[in-house]
């Protein structure tokens, strides 16, 4: 069946909560505009471009800047962060085909750095002092590695650092500490707007299993809001060991790669964008086995970015891109709806229906 997607507008209370929170996510995550201005003076995007006349394609822009294919789609989303911020443009293939191609602006013309004969009006070398402080930083440093390397993995933070983050946050408590008060303050702040503005979602449901759910804040708000909905959480052993009792949460220990409990709802709140698509199809495919048929109530509600969706002013559209871009150091990705439509086909999915209701978050239903 085909796709629907509906951009419901939110209340008027809940559009100026959503309003802070994209001014709030956009202005955390604008230092990635210049981490992606660095990558790309450290690549030579902009002589690769003017190279190829001005204009170029992705497939044309790795060649000339000499990385290796299996960064093509990393190149798309570093390329989207500068077209969204006006580095560099971004319009329609000139041969009239699917694919998008990339030009100078009067901005980046000043990027070209003319080759053995430095051109009279190149600010490369300017502007890589005024990023000097972000580029000597490991984590910029192992972005710029990893672009180079000749296979996908490992991640840029792991280039950086000797190990991906969450083996990072096995041994550092402080780190583990940060990200699990960080995820419960950002369920706390969206959950009752999500509950407010879309909870018919959960209309009718008997039982849900919140994936990756942490310490539970989400699924206790859902909880609270349908005492009927037998609410359980699967995370690890040593997530689920620091869980609050007293609650009317279950808290079960597992791995999401290997199995999840039955459930009519499978329920993931911003867990599939810190992994690839490989291992998204894998989660998602456990969730068709575990969640009841469609007939009777059975789907998966995710809530993560579509990026594309929800409001078109450019703070939006920045923050969705930024973001992206700051994720990908973890191998992590927000993915726009065919991006989406592809890992949904991949696991057994047929249909699945968008709501834009979060600002730069969306609601995606997805049935078996």
């Amino acid at each position: 069946m085909a796709s629907s997607s509906l951009p419901v507008t939110p209340s008027n209370s809940s559009q100026d909560l959503l309003q802070a929170h994209v001014d709030l996510w956009h202005q955390a995550v604008s230092y990635t505009k210049s981490i992606a201005l660095g990558v790309a003076l450290d690549l030579g995007v902009a002589d690769a471009i003017h190279n190829r006349g001005g204009s170029a394609t992705l497939p044309e822009i790795l060649d000339g800047v000499g990385i290796d294919r299996c960064k093509l789609r990393a190149l798309r989303r570093l390329m989207r962060v500068l077209a969204t911020s006006g580095t560099f443009s971004a319009s329609s293939d000139r041969h009239g085909g699917d694919a998008v191609v990339y030009g100078l602006t009067p901005a980046s013309r000043l990027l070209v750095s003319g080759g053995e004969s430095p051109a009279a009006t190149s600010l490369a070398p300017f502007m890589g002092v005024n990023l000097y402080p972000i580029l000597v930083s490991p984590l910029v440093k192992g972005m710029m590695a990893w672009f180079r390397l000749d296979k996908p993995g490992p991640s840029p933070f792991a280039v950086a650092y000797g190990e991906m983050l969450w083996e990072r946050t096995d041994h550092d408590a402080d780190l583990n500490a940060l990200v699990n008060k960080a995820l419960a303050a950002d369920s706390r702040f969206l959950m009752p707007i999500f509950l407010k503005e879309c909870g018919e979602v959960f209309d009718g449901v008997g039982s849900l299993v919140d994936v990756g759910g942490g310490l539970g804040g989400a699924a206790a708000a859902i909880a609270a809001a349908f005492p009927h909905i037998k609410c359980s959480v699967l995370d690890l052993p040593q997530v689920v060991a620091d869980a609050p009792s007293g609650t009317n949460v279950e808290y079960v220990s597992g791995d999401m790669f290997e199995s999840i409990p039955p459930a009519q709802v499978i329920f993931l709140k911003s867990t599939l964008h810190d992994w690839g698509d490989e291992e998204c199809v894998k989660v998602l495919k456990n969730c068709k086995q575990a969640v009841a048929p469609r007939d009777e109530g059975g789907k998966v509600v995710i809530i993560d970015m579509v990026v594309g969706y929800g409001p078109q002013d450019i703070k939006h559209k920045e923050a969705q891109v930024f973001f992206d871009f700051y994720i990908m150091f973890i191998n992590g990705a927000e993915r726009d709806e065919q991006e989406w439509k592809d890992i949904f086909f991949r696991a057994g999915f047929s249909d699945y229906k968008i709501v834009s209701v979060l600002g730069v978050m969306s609601i995606i239903e997805l049935y078996p």
